[in-house]
């Protein structure tokens, strides 16, 4: 299939029956709602992404108090982790002991590894972000050949 070709003439989307497209999922979501008011089978949609990319969002400046702090932390809930299960064959008070210590333990080389590692990539950049997959194009697809009677209850065609 040449890549010029229409989306709307590919074989895959008429063979799914779409509906409608639409460049945000909350579109598409609008989409079924509004079919939904119309009491149309809405057990018969489906909401189908494509198009995946990579999206990062810049949360803010990191340096090393934060790295540690986010080491720290991610490596307390291992820690805790650990502990609660080799707690799990110990009867008493060493219960109480293996949980703070592997909360602390962990906590400890959680910031480590965070500031080695914070070290190791010195120079890529210097900020925290959160990362994130979406789809450019949202599809409402019909089953059960009802594409034409949704398109009708929205409008389209």
């Amino acid at each position: 299939m040449p890549i010029s070709q229409d989306i709307d003439e590919a074989p895959a989307v008429t063979a799914w029956n779409t509906v409608a497209s639409y460049a945000s999922y909350g579109e598409a979501q609008d989409a079924v709602d509004g079919l939904a008011k119309l009491d149309f089978q809405i057990d018969e949609l489906e909401i189908v992404g494509s198009g995946w990319r990579s999206v990062e969002r810049g949360t803010g400046p990191m340096n090393w108090t934060l790295a540690a702090l986010g080491g720290a932390g991610a490596g307390a809930w291992i820690g805790l982790f650990v502990g609660v299960l080799v707690g799990l064959f110990t009867t008493g008070g060493v219960w109480l002991g293996l949980l703070l210590g592997g909360l602390l333990i962990g906590a400890a080389w959680g910031a480590l590894l965070a500031l080695t590692f914070r070290g190791m990539s010195r120079g890529q950049h210097n900020f925290s972000s959160l990362r994130s997959v979406v789809a450019t194009r949202y599809d409402v697809i019909a089953r059960d050949g009802l594409a034409l009677q949704a398109r009708v209850a929205l409008g389209l065609g």
